[in-house]
């Protein structure tokens, strides 16, 4: 399968060596196809992300590159914010020095941090769980719909919601399907794919689609907001924080 590989990095001798360490990957996996494009500034990224509509399955990008005045800034983090106002779902990993600025990857959703200098083993393991991650977001399950049997992706799935004996499942489609079943049955299909966590009696969410969330709630990326029963925050955060880390 191809994939389209942005990498972002003022030095040329960094992306150099990225695109060494992906090629590497490449060969010791057959029927695995990297298009690799090279920019050296995050504008440069935004412009054929915005006007071209490039886009990437996944970003390796410099969190710090020099601004016009020649000072590091974090140019790298607000490019990402950017990158995520548009739309973008590319998988996204960091190639700094520091991680400083963790907390606020959490907030663009980013992959993965890598520390200079990057080593093979690093660039392995983040390839191989994207590898993994995109097959199963590849998957569906079956559930009964109106009488008949329909096969639902479970990537679509933003949430579910209890409404009695009913549970309400909404995708990314806007389309909202209403099961006949308890929401344990429901969870026990989904369990499966560590996405997906249980809050509270009433709902399950897909954490590929929190946009924020707090000790007294959690945004979804369809401006949904969830309220939080009283102390599941510290656990949820604790899962999120997991499955975002790569985690078991």
């Amino acid at each position: 399968m191809t994939y389209q590989i942005a990498l972002c990095d003022d030095e040329t001798a960094e992306l150099d060596k990225t695109k060494e360490l992906l090629n590497a990957y490449e060969k010791k996996h057959p029927g695995t196809d990297f298009m690799i494009e090279r920019f050296v500034s995050a504008g440069e990224l935004l412009y054929m992300v915005e006007e071209k509509s490039y886009a990437p399955d996944m970003i390796f990008m410099d969190i710090f590159m020099p601004g016009k005045d020649g000072m590091n800034t974090c140019l790298g983090m607000e490019a990402a914010k950017k990158l995520r106002d548009m739309g973008s779902r590319a998988n996204l990993f960091f190639l700094t020095t520091s991680k400083e600025y963790a907390l606020e990857a959490f907030d663009v959703d980013a992959s993965q941090y890598l520390i200079k200098p990057v080593a093979e083993d690093k660039i392995t393991y983040v390839l191989d769980r994207f590898l993994v991650e995109k097959e199963e977001r590849d998957k569906y399950i079956l559930l009964k719909i109106e009488g008949r049997i329909a096969k639902v992706a479970v990537k679509d799935i933003i949430y579910c919601e209890a409404r009695g004996k009913i549970q309400c499942m909404y995708l990314a489609d806007d389309r909202e399907h209403l099961l006949r079943m308890t929401m344990t049955e429901l969870y026990e299909m989904l369990s499966d794919y560590r996405e997906f966590v249980r809050i509270g009696v009433a709902f399950i969410v897909n954490m590929e689609y929190i946009d924020s969330l707090n000790s007294q709630d959690i945004c979804l990326t369809d401006g949904k907001k969830i309220y939080l029963p009283r102390g599941a925050y510290k656990t949820l955060k604790e899962l999120y924080f997991r499955y975002y880390c790569g985690e078991e």
